[in-house]
């Protein structure tokens, strides 16, 4: 099952309660369902959890039932429909609409003044026309309706309740979407899914974690790269004064310092000044070694002259 549909099954596990909250409820699920205005309702949902709830909010919202409800046993889309018009007059009225206008051209604001009716508002919302993308993947959630005025309206509500949503228009729908991590956590936990708040916060610290690792990899990688073509420089500059008979001539701690390098072409300058008794810091033992390359260069040189 995807993400989304997890978290629609976690919100239908809350109970209906409050008729207040259960007519927001409702409100949010008739502005971004199928069909919503003074002819018809009509709600198609594929989730079985989701259309076990609709018929308990409706009728603690309303008092009243559905003209239409899926068949038992039905698979694929489950549609809930009502055509009676005292039935729709009643919904209409009760959210302060005229009858004879368009009941979802405007969301009502004087509806969800109480949070938690704006929570329950936010959350039908979510369940008619909302999705999220896996947070494994990437963090996106959005809001679809065919309603211009209802998207545009959601806007500074969702900017009242600290969120900063986008909008775009897509496929003949009205978009409003999130990308921060940290406002779809908070959207979800208002809704009522902190489990699937959680795992977005969970995902986010995985992918942070091997980020780092990543990165920490990809650092020591490049570092051993340039400790090996350092110390092949070294090595090939220690062996031609060397072959040159030039090694045996030069002080002690020269010839004691490409001893230890020929020995220890693997370490790095810090574990190499270690091998040393007593023991060099890197920066002298940094300065030997460029001086063993500065003569090999001298000679390779006077060779080619």
């Amino acid at each position: 099952m995807s993400f989304s549909y997890d978290t629609k099954n976690e919100l239908c596990r809350l109970p209906v309660q409050r008729q207040c909250c259960a007519r927001a409820e409702a409100y949010g699920i008739l502005l971004y369902c199928n069909t919503f205005s003074s002819r018809e309702v009509r709600i198609i949902t594929e989730n079985p959890q989701f259309a076990g709830r609709i018929p308990r909010l409706f009728h603690k919202a309303f008092g009243l039932k559905f003209d239409r409800l899926p068949l038992p046993e039905q698979p694929g889309k489950l549609i809930f429909q009502i055509t009676e018009q005292k039935k729709l007059d009643h919904i209409i009225n009760t959210f302060g609409y005229d009858p004879q206008q368009n009941a979802a051209l405007h969301i009502n604001f004087g509806i969800l003044e109480d949070e938690c009716c704006r929570a329950a508002f936010l959350r039908g919302v979510f369940f008619a026309g909302g999705s999220i993308t896996d947070p494994l993947k990437s963090y996106h959630l959005e809001l679809n309706t065919s309603h211009r005025h209802v998207s545009q309206e959601m806007d500074p509500l969702l900017q009242d309740t600290g969120f900063l949503p986008k909008s775009v228009r897509r496929n003949g729908g009205y978009i409003t979407y999130f990308k921060q991590s940290e406002h779809i956590e908070d959207y979800l936990t208002l809704i009522g899914a902190p489990v699937a708040a959680m795992k977005i916060m969970t995902a986010k610290m995985e992918k942070e974690l091997s980020n780092r690792v990543n990165r920490r990899l990809n650092c020591d990688s490049a570092n051993l790269s340039k400790t090996v073509s350092a110390s092949q420089e070294q090595l090939e500059a220690i062996r031609r004064l060397e072959e040159a008979e030039v090694l045996d001539r030069l002080p002690d701690k020269l010839r004691h310092t490409a001893s230890l390098r020929l020995l220890n072409p693997e370490l790095t300058l810090t574990e190499l000044a270690e091998e040393f008794d007593p023991p060099l810091t890197k920066s002298c033992l940094n300065h030997r070694l460029r001086k063993l390359q500065a003569l090999a260069k001298d000679l390779e040189k006077r060779e080619d002259t």
